[in-house]
């Protein structure tokens, strides 16, 4: 059985010296500029071969997060990114964007991609479609119980990662939308302002009251206990969240991962002292999704974690000796000789100019014992010969222990020298520029059948619908019907809608919206369209999801106008038509943890909910398919703006509404007529940090 990596998270110099001297097979890292955590200390081309040193030294593998979503400008400082960690050595990239793993794919095809829990992989379809794209490993989704891990490890023939401890975001990592538009920081661009963590109640709460109850906000995940079981059902590595936390609360978690690798006890309450929200939960690896799940992080958190900080620096103060050598002194009657050799075959050397005196007894275990003193350095001793000629030979045990920091030294030089990986002449392509198409078309998503509008079809290219309500769409509009699939499917609704597909690709629809990288395996050989969920943003994936048969792509609605602009896709030399929501309230997170669960159970629920923030907005929630969907209160509205966005068309995205206000919307939108109510324009003209 393979041993479980044990990966840490490092945000500055600090924290990578805490991950390695307490005990972390692996790290992982941002680069500036590119990766889902801005505001930790990222690393640039120069320090991260530093940090590539210091680590393969120590035999510590480096993981580097290009792990966010792109606008087209950044394209060029992508390339260059790119670059900096093949010319580093690294041993992988992780990345949530299709633009970065085809550009890897293109300038560094060597260099392994591990796609990021950003990407929403979170069935067995979605973890194959990433092997067949060359990704080495799978982040999993962090919502997923044991037995789910179990399935799509031993069925998926790539490895998989799981978060061991660490925060949990509310949401299910990339579909969350929440902070970009509350505040204009965006959580796929790095930039999560932790709106989750402020106050949103799930209580019934009168009109202007503001809620005072943290219902978003969930404990931090501790599986920990459960790292033995993880190991034996095959997954590669144990990831710790934490890269804006410090060097301290690395340093804990790391070492009680040591002992949980090994089945041994750790101290829960230090690990809790370091970093909690009211304790830890296990509820997702468990299956057991509830109420018990939530809880802040409190003043008393705080200062536990205050007088614990000086115990903890201990685990990290002095270096770990992990790289076994083998070590071979030879002693003559000229000089000695001592050879240092590790697993990889890198050999140092070392000569002394002590002159060996006759021995009276057998020196071998003095000598011995001098050798394996290799504390304070990466190395330890595995296995020591002396060979003496013409011996017994006494030497000092100073000369012997010059000779091991000598040889030491040079054999960590040896390991410290980079191994980049080849790269191409391989460049990113100037950014096309697309003008306004002479007509825009509208598509009109509805949630329930009930809410199409009898003359919806009016000027509407099609209806979009989720594939459950495929039965109640008569047999003339399917023709103009595309079925919507699940933008997550956990437990068995995977199957279920690999059923529902094969139910219905002889039934007339006019094909499939896809909104996971799950879903190209699903509909392979169907027609398909894309959904706001694979979030693209940039002309590199569009490109991508063209080529693998999508017909049409809706940007995500994060993108600004100006970048808008620059996707335009094509197929066979065929432009593929773009799109944008230009109507809807924005789903701004997906959970699997119920919110309404603070409040009460299922059985006493009616599967919708408001949450009230801390300005008394409401936020609404609704419960279908095994998650929460939570919609911002204010919609999207650009209907009165045709020429704003350069696309081909328009959605209209109905989740909540009646048929009549529906009726109501479409017909606004013809008419480019003002919105009548409270509305935003998005982000479409103002963009995300």
């Amino acid at each position: 059985m393979a041993r479980i990596e044990i990966l840490a998270p490092v945000g500055s110099e600090e924290m990578l010296r805490a991950a390695v001297f307490s005990g972390a097979d692996a790290v992982y890292l941002g680069f500036s500029g590119f990766n889902a955590r801005t505001g930790a200390g990222n690393f640039d081309a120069d320090s991260l071969q530093e940090a590539v040193r210091f680590c393969h030294a120590r035999g510590v593998a480096v993981h580097v997060a290009l792990n966010t979503t792109v606008y087209g400008t950044e394209l060029p400082a992508l390339e260059q990114a790119i670059r900096a960690v093949a010319a580093s050595g690294a041993d992988a990239v992780i990345c949530q964007d299709l633009a970065v793993a085809t550009l890897i794919g293109k300038i560094a095809p060597q260099l392994p991609r591990h796609g990021s829990t950003q990407m929403s992989v979170h069935t067995l379809q979605g973890a194959l479609e990433l092997k067949e794209l060359g990704f080495t490993r799978v982040v999993l989704a962090r919502e997923l119980s044991l037995p789910e891990v179990e399935h799509i490890t031993k069925h998926c023939g790539i490895e998989t990662e799981c978060f061991i401890h660490g925060a949990l975001c509310m949401s299910v990592s990339g579909q969350c939308y929440m902070s970009a538009f509350l505040g204009g920081r965006s959580g796929n661009r790095g930039s999560c302002a932790g709106p989750c963590r402020l106050p949103f109640e799930a209580n019934a709460l009168p009109e202007g009251k503001p809620g005072r109850l943290h219902h978003l906000s969930l404990k931090d995940n501790s599986a920990i206990d459960k790292l033995d079981k993880l190991q034996a059902l095959g997954v590669a590595s144990a990831k710790i969240e934490g890269r804006l936390r410090t060097p301290e609360y690395v340093a804990a978690a790391v070492s009680a991962c040591l002992a949980g690798r090994e089945g041994r006890a750790y101290d829960r309450d230090l690990l809790k002292n370091a970093f909690s929200r009211s304790g830890f939960t296990s509820g997702y690896l468990d299956g057991k999704i509830d109420g018990t799940m939530f809880g802040v992080r409190s003043e008393a958190d705080a200062e536990l974690t205050k007088k614990t900080l000086p115990m903890l620096r201990e685990l990290y103060r002095r270096e770990r000796s992990r790289v076994p050598v083998q070590m071979k002194l030879e002693i003559e009657e000229g000089g000695e000789k001592l050879t240092v050799t590790d697993a990889d075959g890198n050999k140092a050397f070392a000569y002394g100019d002590a002159e060996p005196q006759p021995a009276r007894t057998d020196p071998t275990e003095s000598l011995n014992r001098s050798l394996t003193k290799t504390g304070g350095t990466p190395f330890t001793a595995e296995k020591i010969t002396v060979e003496m000629d013409g011996g017994p030979w006494f030497i000092p045990g100073s000369a012997v222990n010059e000779l091991r920091r000598e040889a030491l030294d040079a054999l960590l030089k040896k390991r410290e020298a980079l191994r980049p990986w080849p790269t191409t002449e391989e460049h990113v392509a100037a950014l096309p520029q697309r003008t306004l198409p002479p007509r825009r078309t509208l598509r009109a998503r509805f949630e329930r059948w009930e809410q199409v509008p009898e003359r919806a079809l009016d000027g509407v290219e099609y209806l979009i619908l989720p594939i459950a309500q495929a039965d109640r769409v008569p047999r003339e509009w399917r023709a103009k019907t595309l079925l919507e699939l699940p933008r997550v499917m956990f437990g068995a609704l995977e199957q279920d809608t690999a059923r529902r597909i094969a139910a219905t690709q002889d039934a007339g629809f006019a094909g499939y919206e896809v909104s996971n990288i799950a879903h190209l395996r699903l509909c392979r050989g169907l027609p398909m369209t894309g959904g706001f969920g694979l979030n693209i943003t940039n002309n590199v994936a569009a490109q991508f999801y063209a080529e693998q048969g999508l017909s049409s792509l809706l940007i995500l609605p994060e993108v600004k106008d100006s970048d808008i602009a620059s996707i335009a896709p094509t197929r066979n030399g065929k432009p593929v038509p773009t799109g944008v929501m230009i109507y809807g309230h924005m789903p701004l997170m997906l959970t699997r943890a119920c919110p309404l669960q603070n409040i009460h159970d299922c059985a006493h629920c009616n599967k919708t909910g408001v949450l009230t923030d801390r300005k008394a907005k409401k936020f609404p929630v609704r419960c279908g398919l095994g998650v929460r969907t939570i919609y911002n209160p204010v919609p999207i509205y650009m209907g009165d703006k045709p020429g704003a966005l350069a696309v081909d068309y328009g959605v209209a995205y109905f989740t909540l509404e009646s048929r009549e206000e529906a009726a109501q919307i479409l017909d606004s939108i013809r008419t480019h007529a003002p919105f009548e109510g409270d509305f935003t324009r998005g982000l479409y003209f103002k963009g995300t940090n």
